[in-house]
């Protein structure tokens, strides 16, 4: 970069999204939503996404499925995953390896994406007041499509959630620590 009278030389960097704008940046594919391969392959061929999902055609009516159909926020159904035979470093480890039956949530959490929610929408999941799993999608699908160095800014405020279990928000800050941002 040229160093022009007392100016310090620049790089050249992106100007971020405004933070403050309705329309929200997308972060890495915009067709796998950067979901781990296996996961959205079954989320594709899913009966419950192709069928019941694909009649949601709004942010409130996918909200309302939430409310009524979340059990827990876990990407496979429980007792779905085969694990027994693996073996080496695959062998039982969690997300590696066979596929089970894909979670409702993780079902949702892409139908989301396919809706392109709004700043204000996302800030309605993480606020909502009527279900853990609702603001636990919200949650997640921030981590999943927003930019990396706005992770902070979503989450600050919120790991001291006195509804999320103390596990879940020690998660939250260990993740937060290995991608550089210090809670």
């Amino acid at each position: 970069m040229a160093n022009v009278g007392n100016q310090l030389p620049t790089q050249a960097v992106s100007k971020p999204a405004p933070k403050h704008g309705n329309v929200l940046p997308l972060w890495g594919n915009e067709k796998t939503m950067n979901l781990n391969p296996m996961i959205l392959t079954n989320v594709l061929s899913s009966p419950y996404f192709k069928v019941q999902l694909y009649e949601l055609k709004t942010y409130h009516e996918v909200v309302d499925e939430i409310y009524f159909k979340v059990t827990h926020a876990e990407p496979w159904e429980k007792g779905s995953r085969k694990t027994a035979g693996q073996t080496g470093m695959c062998g039982g480890v969690r997300g590696v390896g066979t596929g089970g039956i894909v979670s409702t949530a993780f079902c949702l959490l892409y139908k989301l994406f396919t809706l392109k929610l709004t700043r204000k929408q996302l800030m309605g999941l993480i606020t909502h007041t009527d279900s853990p799993y609702i603001r636990a999608l919200g949650f997640m699908y921030i981590r999943y499509t927003q930019p990396p160095a706005d992770l902070i800014d979503w989450y600050d405020g919120f790991l001291d959630d006195e509804e999320m279990p103390i596990v879940q928000q020690v998660n939250w800050i260990l993740y937060l620590s290995t991608v550089g941002l210090r809670v």
